[in-house]
């Protein structure tokens, strides 16, 4: 009887092991998931007003802000989205210390504590967690670094695939008139907005031919320590056609190919050495307005803020932020360091100053996590600015009141 029971038990294990087999073999790997995981979430769950805060959000894999991760460039390419977080580990076109690869992993981990408290942003008065817009991490653009050639080729395209995707939301309509909005871009489409997370300033350029290919020549906020706008025979000598574009010459190369609306874009936080006046005076061709960091010592944040509204207008912008528009006590991590710059509370009250324009893209670049301390300070400075582009892009829907 002892015998005939242990045959029984070895038999239906047997069995059951085979059933399993073939069940497992029946169904895709994506099947096989936690009862309580949600494959395509429109959004994270962020507590509202009110509401529990203080969750763990050490945990888990690292992303934006804990935004849910969709792979964009791979088996998620039909999903819709309004705002996307992408990487750009490119950093083979800096001239002093390398590194930026590794900013957008550095910025995701910095961010992990944005919503800590739950997302609300009491200066701008939005939480931009809740604010009905499907927001994602799109994870990072595959970017060789053996050919910078081929590398720029791969962030435009993977740039422009998304760029070119239909919005998850509707414009909606005009909050004055009730009119619908429609579309500011050229091609007269809704486009979904990406925030990109680099890697080094070389990277504007292929983002640059991206956007106008949606929205042609656009007015551009670049806040930076220095000009990126040298001559590449000033700027390393251009001892090859691609060692002419890098992350000093990429805004030189925009103007050239006609990407950049002239005299309405502007630089803020300049203090840069030069070769000469004579950059200044190539920066002017190039289409740019400038603020020099001192001047905040004269105009305040307000000035400021003032000067970048009259010159940028109504018009559709883009937004470039070198992490070194930052000064290094307080974002030490980055390619190439400059003293006297502004404060992460400066530059945080000049991108809320900023609230109402029509920031179509935007960028976050020059974050090398390797010199920063062991606080995170330049990644969380990083996140904390995203933080502050993404509440104003939540704000302001990329439309008009139709005539």
């Amino acid at each position: 009887m002892h015998l005939l029971t242990r045959s029984s038990l070895v038999v239906a294990v047997v069995i059951a092991a085979t059933a399993a087999v073939h069940a497992h073999g029946e169904h895709d790997h994506d099947m096989q998931m936690p009862l309580d995981y949600v494959k395509f979430p429109y959004q994270a769950v962020y507590p509202g007003d009110n509401e529990v805060t203080a969750d763990s959000v050490f945990s888990g894999i690292a992303t934006f802000a804990k935004l849910p991760w969709v792979q964009c460039l791979g088996k998620d390419k039909t999903v819709p989205f309004d705002i996307a977080f992408l990487g750009a580990p490119f950093d083979t076109g800096t001239s002093y210390r390398p590194g930026a690869r590794f900013g957008p992993a550095g910025i995701r981990a910095g961010s992990r504590r944005l919503t800590l408290y739950g997302g609300y942003n009491v200066p701008l008065t939005v939480n931009p967690f809740l604010a009905g817009l499907k927001l994602v991490d799109c994870g990072d653009i595959p970017v060789t670094p053996y050919d910078n050639k081929f590398a720029i080729k791969q962030i435009e395209d993977g740039h422009k695939e998304l760029l070119h995707r239909p919005t998850f939301s509707a414009l909606g309509n005009d909050t004055i008139t009730g009119k619908p909005l429609v579309p500011i871009s050229a091609d007269g489409k809704h486009h979904p907005r990406i925030i990109t997370l680099g890697g080094d300033h070389t990277i504007v350029l292929p983002l640059l031919r991206s956007i106008y290919s949606a929205y042609g020549q656009i007015s551009v906020i670049h806040f930076d320590s220095h000009l990126d706008t040298w001559k590449p025979e000033v700027f390393g000598g251009a001892p090859s056609e691609q060692a002419a574009i890098n992350h000093g010459t990429y805004f030189y190369w925009a103007s050239q190919e006609g990407l950049i609306k002239n005299g309405s874009s502007i630089h803020g936080a300049i203090r840069t050495t030069l070769s000469g006046p004579a950059d200044y005076a190539n920066d002017d061709a190039s289409g740019f307005q400038r603020i020099e960091a001192r001047e905040i010592d004269t105009i305040g944040t307000d000035g400021i803020i003032k000067k970048i509204r009259e010159t940028v207008g109504d018009k559709p912008v883009y937004l470039s932020i070198d992490i070194d528009s930052i000064d290094p006590a307080f974002a030490p991590a980055t390619g190439t360091p400059e003293t006297g710059g502004w404060s992460t509370r400066e530059l945080r009250t000049i991108l809320r100053g900023l609230d109402g324009l029509h920031i179509v893209s935007a960028d976050i670049v020059e974050v090398a996590p390797a010199y920063d301390t062991n606080a995170e300070l330049t990644t969380m400075a990083a996140a904390d600015v995203l933080y502050e582009v993404l509440s104003v892009m939540a704000k302001t829907p990329l439309g008009k009141a139709a005539e």
